[in-house]
């Protein structure tokens, strides 16, 4: 049991981890989960590329918290942030303002910011143009008269502390049906009128495309938001060439060519890497090699992503859960308290559960496996305990008038009786971590989730059918193979029978 779990993080470290070669430093570039965060990682990371880096790009890394707990754990080494981001959110609570403080705040945390990449791109609040002007809608004042409009703001905009809860109290705003919701998902709920307004980035390209009002700030609730790059000091001794063609990004995007550029990936669905290689080829003479990725290169490697999360976690819980399933069908006190614990467990979010793994395991795959071998637990721990329990007490003390040891007799008869029931909870387990692996995108696992995650993001449905259709044939499968594995392992006269 400890043999295969310890193999299993010793695989997964081996794949995640840096594997530095003849004096090129090993970068790892973050983004989140919104369009121009992944151009613009994009970019710094064919930055470090020229420079002469190996680069890993981690992309759609969740929000500002993630990526910030990532940067400082020193799992991620550079990520493009938002001067008001880091006084409001990441700061916030320190009351630190000015950039002379927060360089100086963000240095004591061994993290240094860069100078501004040229644009501002400031939260605003947006609605459909027609609503706006039937009810006389100019400013966010304005909402204050209107009760009954509807909100839908990005998550992480429902909880920063210069979001939804700055916006409503300085401006006394009355609305009550306020949601959260993914932020590309806003604003196809705006189109539909589902809801009314939303969060918008001032760069957003959907805002001319939507014909959207951007509302006045007329009170000044939102800072500027400067973007600028975060990178952790130790890179100006270990990659000084990255940071020197990192400093040639300064003040060279305006706000119209950040729009310009979201515009291309949003709308005309050119991939961010391209984009951001035009860019810098156009901007600033920097040319870069973008390999472009088969639908067929992208499917096998999704799935060999997934598969690599779901093999490894499902082992382990095997390994662990069998004996942990035998021990509380032996002593039931036991038992009520392993059922107890694995069942709760099972209770906790996964993505609570996977953000609580960074600290620990960073990101990537060895997150993704931990989370979901803990996931497996609960199915086959009370499957193999219901099984054993379940055994008829005539065949006990039959086995133990035949004076058969104890392993003995689990092994001969115990467990071949129960198997039935324990390659059930395997099987349960197996179909749930094919499911429950897709949220693995979202801190840089892979699989067949970051597709999912794009194709939301994008609003691309071919994207999204092209992980969730793999994921579902794959959990088919899985249940498939193990109906085979049923007929191989139970012994006839305890194997299911098809209704007459």
């Amino acid at each position: 049991m400890r043999r295969a779990w310890v193999c299993a993080l010793v695989l997964a470290s081996c794949r995640t981890g840096a594997r530095e070669d003849s004096g090129a430093p090993r970068i790892t570039v973050g983004s989140k989960s919104f369009t121009e965060s992944v151009i613009l990682g994009e970019v710094v990371a064919q930055m470090a590329n020229w420079a002469g880096a190996r680069v890993d790009h981690r992309r759609e890394l969740g929000g500002t918290k993630l990526l910030w707990s990532a940067l400082l754990a020193g799992y991620v080494d550079v990520y493009p942030e938002y001067t008001g981001t880091i006084a409001q959110e990441i700061l916030g609570k320190s009351g630190i303002r000015g950039d002379e403080a927060i360089r100086q705040a963000l240095a004591e945390r061994g993290v240094v910011v860069s100078a501004s990449l040229g644009f501002n791109n400031t939260y605003a609040i947006g609605m459909r143009r027609a609503v706006a002007d039937r009810l006389g809608i100019r400013t966010i004042s304005d909402l204050a008269r209107h009760s009954e409009l509807r909100f839908g703001f990005s998550n992480e905009f429902m909880d920063r502390a210069d979001g939804w809860p700055a916006l409503r109290n300085r401006y006394h705003l009355p609305q009550q049906n306020v949601s959260g919701v993914d932020h590309d998902v806003a604003y196809r709920g705006l189109q539909s009128g589902a809801i009314d307004a939303t969060d918008l980035y001032s760069t957003d390209a959907e805002i001319r495309y939507y014909q959207l009002r951007v509302l006045e700030d007329d009170l000044h609730v939102f800072p500027e938001y400067r973007a600028v790059v975060l990178y952790r000091a130790q890179l100006k001794d270990r990659a000084p060439e990255v940071l020197r063609a990192l400093s040639r990004l300064e003040g060279a995007i305006s706000e119209d060519q950040m729009m310009a550029m979201n515009a291309r990936v949003k709308l005309d669905r050119v991939p961010e890497p391209s984009v951001a290689a035009d860019f810098l080829d156009e901007k600033l003479g920097v040319h870069g090699e973008v390999r472009e990725e088969t639908l067929v290169s992208r499917l096998l490697r999704n799935l060999k992503e997934h598969l690599f999360l779901v093999s490894l976690s499902l082992l382990a819980a095997i390994a662990f859960s069998l004996p942990l399933g035998v021990l509380a069908a032996r002593w039931p006190r036991l038992g009520e308290i392993v059922l107890g614990v694995v069942g709760i467990i099972q209770t906790i979010p996964s993505l609570a559960l996977l953000v609580f793994m960074i600290p620990l395991l960073g990101i990537g795959a060895r997150p993704s496996i931990v989370a979901l071998f803990l996931y497996s637990l609960l199915p086959i721990v009370r499957n193999t305990y219901s099984g054993l329990r379940g055994i008829p007490i005539e065949i006990r003390e039959s086995a133990e008038a035949l004076g058969l040891p104890r392993f003995a007799r689990l092994r001969l008869i115990d467990l071949p009786i129960a198997s039935r029931s324990i390659l059930a909870g395997i099987k349960t387990s197996a179909v749930i971590n094919v499911g429950t692996a897709t949220l693995g995108a979202l801190i840089g696992a892979g699989g067949f989730g970051q597709p999912i995650l794009t194709g939301i993001r994008l609003n691309d449905v071919g994207l999204i059918l092209q992980g969730a259709i793999p994921a579902a044939a794959l959990a088919l499968l899985v249940q498939a193979v193990f109906e085979v594995a049923e007929r191989a392992l139970v012994p006839r006269g305890l194997r299911s029978t098809p209704s007459s």
